[in-house]
């Protein structure tokens, strides 16, 4: 009986799943424990990218091909780093893994070097703008400094000198207000003044890390530390990033990679894409794998993301999904801007009158400088909700005496321009650490580029304000968020708004690549549903004092003609469903709101 009863126990222990792998598809199962390296794995939105990565980094440690302390993750954000650590905890690792940004790594390498040789460690700037502000003397603008600090940011991404700038912008068609030659020299000025000052950007960290490795001791030191590589979203790595990854590998081959082509959406700040589409040329040797199925969103949506990428890529693999058929994504077209925004907050009042929560739905658009209108309709409506980052541009009292002091000078200067005035008001001297905070220049470019002549100053204070406050001071709130920013996160409910040629794409992408990187952003701005999608543009909208008439997105119909209900492998026949679709919207065009009278103030 006693043998019985040990050669059951032990029966049932061998039969025990693997924790590893139990809740694993067969694709993703095969992503985890693969012996291949370098290997990539390619991971459509909702197909457990995140699970996958933590679970090979598990595995390897478990099975002995790798060593905890010589692991290193390296992610994009500081936030995705946190949450990688906190799952690797979760899964019985034990030591803790290296894991953090491109950036954050090499000025980690930077600074070790440095305490070994008893040297002073790197001495980093936070903005350009402290810098390139004065090279541009009168023009110092905000919406100037910033696109000057992009256009760095961009050709340094790009492992460009200036002296190659100016022919690879113009190849680029990047479009520029100051003229390329001009960056070009304001660019060598910069440069000559931070080594001047012994500084560092964040870009100079990536080039210096790289940099460093040339000296054998230091390769050699660096080497035996990070020996297994792991990187998230690779499809985002840019050139100088991929030159320092070369670097740290030296001529090992232990690299896994986890990305999607589908959601290349930074190539406008040097992301390249073409490193992952290509990757078995880049790594001699290496395998890739795919994982297929999207775990999150029902068919309709799965169409809808495929639709916007077919838009532009015939060979857009197919993804399918276990969820099932759910809700038609509802498209409507309204009157105008106002319209659209007081519709959406109707609605969103309505799913929550049903039972949804107010977390549980977002509403995406294109730029920031659209969620003006929306955020004041949700306002109105009694409907909480935040933008999100809404304190990117600092702390709340900092904004709040800017705006004040925005508003003032604008009452005392009324002939002036946006960019007069904000060029008079904030004059940064390097020497000073009360500067405008990037984010706000970015803010600040963003609304000039979306008004007519510019904006003004005053238009800029309220639309920041908006921008940059949150509306309410709970968890439970609707999420307002930017196409971009929108990407890694998911709701049940999604409400794209502003689904306009001019918006969608952006009236600025005069190329194929352009337009095919917008493309790309729609699908994954529509991915980001698990649940239902609400579609809208405007027929007219207001900027500024001039209204202009609008026209839908050219995606649009094709997007919503993907999602009838059926069987995920019987896409409907496209040409029918943009008819049909098309009939559809003409049909139920909404009658325009009643005028409202005026009353003197």
């Amino acid at each position: 009986m006693l043998l019985e009863s040990v050669s059951s126990r032990v029966g049932s222990v061998a039969a025990m799943p693997d924790p590893l792998l139990a809740d694993l598809d067969d694709s993703q199962r095969a992503a985890v424990t693969s012996g291949a390296a370098p290997l990539a794995i390619l991971a459509p939105a909702g197909s457990g990218k995140t699970r996958v990565l933590t679970r090979r980094i598990a595995w390897r440690i478990r099975d002995g091909s790798a060593t905890a302390r010589h692991v290193v993750a390296v992610t994009f954000t500081r936030k995705a780093a946190a949450e990688l650590r906190t799952r690797l905890r979760a899964l019985g690792t034990g030591e803790p893994v290296v894991a953090g940004t491109f950036h954050a790594l090499a000025l980690d390498q930077l600074r070790r070097a440095a305490a070994d040789r008893g040297h002073h460690p790197p001495t980093v700037l936070d903005r350009k703008g402290r810098l390139l502000a004065p090279l541009l003397g009168r023009r110092a603008d905000p919406v100037t400094v910033s696109e000057l600090a992009a256009e760095i940011e961009w050709a340094k991404a790009r492992v460009l000198t200036p002296d190659e700038y100016v022919l690879a912008a113009d190849r680029a068609r990047r479009h520029t207000s100051l003229p390329a030659t001009e960056i070009a020299q304001r660019w060598s000025e910069y440069e000559r003044e931070t080594r001047r000052r012994g500084l560092l950007d964040f870009d100079d960290l990536l080039r210096a890390a790289a940099d460093a490795l040339a000296d054998d001791d230091a390769a050699a030191a660096l080497r035996f530390r990070l020996r297994h590589f792991f990187v998230d979203e690779f499809q985002d790595a840019s050139p100088l990033q991929l030159r320092l990854l070369r670097a740290w590998l030296g001529h090992r081959d232990d690299l896994c990679v986890v990305g999607d082509d589908a959601q290349a959406i930074y190539a406008f700040a040097g992301g390249d894409a073409g490193v992952l589409t290509t990757f078995t040329e880049v790594f001699p040797g290496s395998t890739v794998l795919r994982l297929s199925t999207n775990y999150r969103s029902t068919h309709q949506i799965v169409r809808a993301a495929h639709a916007a990428l077919a838009a532009v890529r015939h060979d857009a693999p197919a993804v399918t999904t276990p969820r099932g058929d759910g809700p038609i994504p509802r498209v409507v077209t309204y009157p105008d801007g106002d319209a659209e925004a007081r519709g959406v907050a109707e609605t969103i009042r309505a799913r929550a009158a049903s039972g949804a929560r107010w977390s549980e739905i977002a509403v995406l658009f294109r730029t920031n400088a659209q969620v003006g209108p929306i955020a004041d309709a949700l306002a109105r409506a009694a409907v909480p909700h935040r933008v999100r980052d809404a304190d990117r541009s600092g702390p709340a009292a900092a904004a709040r005496d800017l705006l004040r002091s925005l508003r003032e000078h604008a009452g005392a200067r009324p002939d002036r321009s946006f960019a007069e005035l904000v060029a008079e008001l904030v004059t940064p001297d390097p020497d000073e650490t009360d500067v405008v905070p990037r984010a706000l220049v970015d803010l600040a470019r963003e609304y000039a580029a979306s008004e007519p002549g510019g904006g003004t100053l005053a238009g800029f204070a309220s639309w920041l304000e908006l921008g940059t406050t949150d509306a309410t001071r709970t968890d439970d709130a609707v999420e307002l968020v930017t196409f971009h920013r929108a990407k890694g996160l998911e709701w049940p409910i999604v409400f794209l708004v502003g689904l306009e040629a001019g918006y969608v794409p952006i009236a600025h992408a005069d190329t194929p690549e352009a337009r095919a990187e917008e493309a790309r952003l729609l699908h994954v701005a529509l991915g980001r549903a698990s649940e239902e999608l609400h579609l809208s543009w405007a027929r007219r909208r207001t900027f500024g004092t001039r209204t202009s008439a609008r026209e839908e997105s050219p995606w649009l119909a094709r997007v919503a003609g993907a999602t009838m209900p059926g069987p995920a492998d019987r896409l409907p026949d496209p040409e029918r469903a943009l008819s049909a679709v098309r009939s559809t919207l003409a049909a139920h065009r909404p009658a325009p709101p009643p005028r409202r009278r005026r009353f003197p103030r």
